[in-house]
């Protein structure tokens, strides 16, 4: 069976929709389909699932591999899922019920690494041997991509620099604000898009969302530039710490803060005096794929 007979599906499963879209062997999208995701019902949930692949393969008069991304991920002490934001997948079993439901083995990932390595196949780091895929949005997560291949780990929590602490924090970052993990100083309650738009209303006052302050920054306020590189200095420190850690050729951000377009030249000129080098060649890149680049990522947890 060569490249072109080879369709992978990808399912992203977010808390408010569920998508779905196939990839042909060259990594052409030929179907994109979405429906919202059932509110507190589990077993919806993995019906809803079932019934797009279903729907898709009928669509297409076609199978393929089917790759799952989730606001969480599958314990391995466990076999059940922990960490996601969509509560209601908790505790279950989430990658088996789905793989009975549609009939065949189903790979499943956290939705940063589904990102990663989206960007890392064939979107902003396309080429590069390794690549770091950032999110930074509602939360802070990443995922991290060797030669193609997530990487994964004992514990499932490779890329998670989102709780790690922002590092050679200053007088007033300390202790720093609480997080949900039930630690202070998180990278996290500084790097989220809320925790944005938290650190300039107390820098400014007014209650403004991220979006509406990084344009004001773009539009020339000086206050919301203030922000922005408060941000970016941030930033730099907490991705600093990844670089001397895994040395990555590129580094792609994704999440609403990565449309922020000062970072893209502001945050490298920043890191270079906290990475352990005497210069950085790892790039900075927005990503190709923005917001599909989560259900791309789930086909292609199916390597070519």
């Amino acid at each position: 069976m060569g490249s072109m007979d080879m369709i992978r599906f990808g399912v992203d499963l977010g808390g408010t929709k569920t998508e779905i879209v196939a990839l042909d062997g060259d990594g052409r999208e030929i179907l994109r389909r979405r429906r919202p995701t059932p509110r507190g019902d589990y077993r919806a949930i993995v019906a809803g699932i079932a019934a797009l692949v279903g729907e898709a393969e009928h669509a297409l008069a076609r199978t393929g591999s089917v790759g799952v991304g989730i606001p969480g991920t599958i314990s391995p002490a466990t076999g059940l899922v922990k960490n996601a934001n969509t509560t209601e997948l908790i505790g279950h079993a989430l990658d088996k019920d789905i793989a009975a439901a549609t009939g065949r083995q189903v790979r499943l990932a956290n939705d940063a690494d589904c990102f990663a390595l989206s960007e890392a196949v064939d979107g902003a780091g396309r080429g590069a041997r390794s690549v770091f895929g950032v999110i930074i949005g509602t939360g802070v997560g990443g995922g991290l991509v060797f030669e193609g291949r997530l990487i994964g780990g004992p514990n499932s929590i490779a890329g998670e620099w989102g709780h790690n602490p922002l590092p050679w924090p200053r007088d007033d970052e300390r202790p720093g604000p609480r997080c949900y993990c039930g630690r202070e100083g998180c990278v996290e309650t500084f790097l989220s898009g809320p925790a944005f738009a938290r650190d300039h209303a107390r820098h400014a006052g007014g209650s403004q969302a991220a979006a509406e302050i990084a344009a004001a920054a773009a539009a020339g306020d000086a206050a919301a530039q203030a922000s922005v590189e408060r941000y970016a200095e941030r930033l730099a420190r907490a991705l600093a710490t990844v670089i001397n850690i895994f040395d990555p050729d590129v580094v792609v951000l994704g999440g609403g803060m990565s449309r922020v377009e000062a970072l893209y030249t502001r945050v490298p000129a920043l890191w270079g005096g906290a990475v352990f080098s005497d210069s950085v060649a790892t790039r900075l890149l927005p990503p190709v794929h923005g917001d599909s680049s989560g259900v791309r990522g789930a086909a292609w947890l199916w390597p070519p």
